[in-house]
């Protein structure tokens, strides 16, 4: 079974992003791991202080005894809540560069992070650019907007057969090891468009959707086999004729999902495109919790 050993989550120290700390408090003291909160001071905001004004440097240091005394408020209410022992950074730079840097330092096996925020850093850390710290960081990533109740007990886990298939089960694992999983392919014929404009009967068409949703089938239940998944923890679903992004969507209201699982590239180059796409389409679409895996640094056995 993996197991996550070192956890970092980033706060801009609003009350949305507190959902974020909670769900990693949570996966933290479930794993008996490390877990340590991050706040970056962005270092341009600091700079246009200097810039305006003649105390400047006062201001700034202000600021940032300001902002560590909060980390550490933070993490003793946090560590008070859970149990468990709670490190804090405070740190200057870009956010998203830092909370990477830290990640990496660290050897985090996850990064956690919010999808909603507040206060002057907002712009910067948390929200619209939340997919941003995914693109730069070769963590896996877990964006969080739902208050953290329970462990995660339904995860739609979407695979496309690539090699980082593999990983996103490892980590699905990892982050919700009681959920059932949902396992999820897109099935789209090549070319049905085309096919279609050539005359092509919609009897052969379907014929060929038909094979396609089987051989997806199959490949989902390889995955699952090699995952050692036994099979009253997973089952298969393979919408056709539609976008990836809306078929994981869709399905996750159709299946009560609270977890959705997606890598961060594709088969191929082409791909890698599309997928981040349509990554940032299932993070702005969705109503739960994402997590984005990646190929490298998963939990260790």
């Amino acid at each position: 079974m993996t197991r996550i050993r070192s956890v970092v989550a980033a706060t801009d120290l609003s009350a949305p992003a507190r959902r974020a700390v909670d769900r990693a408090a949570r996966l933290a003291r479930a794993e008996s791991a490390s877990l340590t909160l991050v706040h970056a001071v962005n270092a341009s905001m600091l700079n246009e202080l200097r810039r305006w004004l003649d105390t400047g440097e006062d201001v700034e240091r202000s600021i940032v005894e300001d902002v560590q005394a909060r980390l550490r408020q933070l993490a003793g209410e946090i560590g008070a809540r859970y149990q468990i022992p709670v490190s804090q950074r405070a740190v200057t730079g870009r956010p998203i560069d830092e909370v990477a840097r830290v990640g990496e330092e660290l050897n985090a096996d996850l990064i956690v992070t919010g999808t909603l925020g507040g206060g002057p850093f907002r712009s910067h850390l948390i929200g619209s650019t939340a997919e941003r710290i995914v693109r730069k960081s070769a963590k896996p990533v877990l964006m969080v907007r739902q208050l953290a109740h329970e462990p995660y007990r339904r995860a739609l886990v979407a695979l496309d057969f690539s090699r980082w298939s593999t990983a996103s089960l490892a980590v699905a694992a990892a982050v919700a090891p009681e959920a059932h999983y949902v396992l999820i392919h897109c099935v789209n014929v090549p070319f049905e468009g085309r096919m279609q404009l050539a005359g092509v009967s919609e009897r052969a068409l379907e014929k060929y959707r038909t094979d396609a949703r089987d051989e997806a089938q199959r490949g989902l239940a390889e995955l699952a086999a090699q995952s050692g998944l036994p099979n009253s923890r997973w089952s298969a679903i393979t919408p056709t004729r539609l976008d990836p992004w809306m078929g994981i969507v869709q399905q996750e209201q159709e299946q009560d999902c609270d977890l959705i699982v997606v890598g961060k590239h594709g088969r191929n180059a082409v791909e890698e495109l599309l997928l981040g796409s349509t990554t940032n389409m299932v993070i702005a679409e969705s109503s739960c919790d994402v997590l984005i895996s990646t190929d490298t640094d998963t939990p260790s056995r």
